[in-house]
């Protein structure tokens, strides 16, 4: 760890100028209390840089919590073992794209049977809460249970003693986007409104005790949710696909699922703070948690160490070192197929801008996360399902 400023802590040892001028930004807003942790996997991001965990005390800042509220990893450990699966991978990767929908845009056609007390819960949580999710969008009922793209997967991995893992990366789809781009143009007119300047319109905040503030934390809440839920409706589909594949029930010997964008209440250094981890996973002292690497590489089940100094938190991936448009430019199918040999996925070039190229090494980010967060687990996968 490098301490940049009394502000800023930084634990990436991979990190450009941009980035850390960016994060320098952030940790110069007034508000922050006690600093501003930069995790290993940092790169720029919209307002707030991704890999990063900022506590403010009395207001927030919509933009470094994220545009996917409620992002995050969930894994289950089977009882299986690598000798007892089928030879043949690709009809269980077929049955799950076609269980699970994949890519921007794609929704349910209906409303599953295992979806409907999720969504109950969810009509529940945003009775008390005061709102009406069908604003931000109609058929946000038919996004439960749905993958998106990007960095998204879904993956069947083993673990250093050939263990099957059920694995996968979603957040909180079209609906908790729209929620997080309307609360970021609130609080940039609620800083105009107050004549507040700020080193960046992303940056822009709202004040603890407003009808702003709680409005968003509300919906806020309600999306974290949305995502957690999201994630184990994919996993129950998931697992169904599985057992049909292998003819055979699964039995959960380990479940694991976490945010790592979103907003809790917690304390730190004497104070109450509203603790954002953009792009970070709670890596208190024995909580659990999922780093997973980029397409083709390792991924870890960790368990925390609870650092004070990082605010209790750890990376939660590799973090891109090439945008999207570079990787592309820069990188060849060939390298990608070379990546991917011994996995099972689609071999479609919409895939190259996940190319492991295009991130930092995990190696790396897990050396630097020595002194935040133990190793369980380390996966390898052996089925990839993205959207594109």
């Amino acid at each position: 760890m490098k301490q940049i400023s009394k502000r800023l802590m930084n634990w990436a040892s991979i990190l450009d100028d941009q980035t850390l001028a960016q994060a320098e930004r952030t940790s110069g807003m007034p508000f922050i209390y006690p600093h501003l942790a930069l995790m290993p996997d940092a790169h720029l991001g919209k307002g707030a840089t991704v890999g990063s965990v900022i506590p403010t005390d009395g207001a927030i800042i919509p933009a470094a919590v994220g545009v996917d509220i409620g992002c995050g990893m969930i894994a289950v450990r089977t009882q299986f073992t690598a000798d007892q699966l089928p030879a043949d991978r690709k009809p269980l990767r077929e049955a799950v794209e076609r269980a699970i929908p994949l890519s921007a845009g794609n929704y349910n056609a209906a409303i599953s049977p295992t979806a409907e007390a999720r969504l109950d819960a969810l009509d529940e949580l945003a009775e008390a809460a005061g709102f009406n999710p069908g604003n931000y969008a109609k058929n946000w009922e038919l996004q439960l249970g749905t993958l998106g793209s990007g960095n998204h997967f879904i993956e069947v991995s083993l673990d250093e003693d050939d263990r099957v893992w059920l694995f996968l990366h979603s957040g909180s789809r079209g609906i908790g986007n729209k929620i997080a781009q309307h609360h970021i143009q609130v609080a940039q007119e609620y800083c105009a409104r107050h004549f507040i300047t700020l080193p960046d319109k992303d940056l822009a905040y709202l004040v603890e005790g407003t009808d702003e503030f709680n409005r968003y934390i509300a919906e806020l809440r309600w999306a974290q949710t949305f995502a957690l839920l999201n994630r184990e409706e994919m996993m129950d589909r998931l697992i169904r696909r599985f057992e049909d594949w292998i003819g055979s029930t699964i039995v959960e010997t380990e479940r694991v699922n976490c945010h790592h964008n979103y907003t809790s209440r917690e304390g730190h250094f004497g104070r109450n703070v509203w603790l954002s981890r953009k792009g970070a996973i709670n890596a208190e002292r024995g909580r659990p948690g999922l780093i997973p690497g980029s397409m083709g590489t390792r991924s870890y089940v960790v368990v925390g160490k609870g650092n004070p100094l990082s605010l209790n938190s750890s990376p939660h991936g590799a973090g891109r070192e090439h945008s999207r448009s570079s990787a592309k430019r820069t990188f060849t199918m060939e390298q990608l197929e070379e990546n991917m040999q011994g996995i099972e996925w689609s071999h479609s070039a919409a895939f190259l801008d996940e190319i492991p190229a295009a991130y930092k090494p995990i190696d790396v980010v897990m050396e630097d996360a020595a002194d935040l967060v133990e190793v369980v687990h380390e996966l390898r996968q052996i089925i990839n399902v993205k959207g594109s």
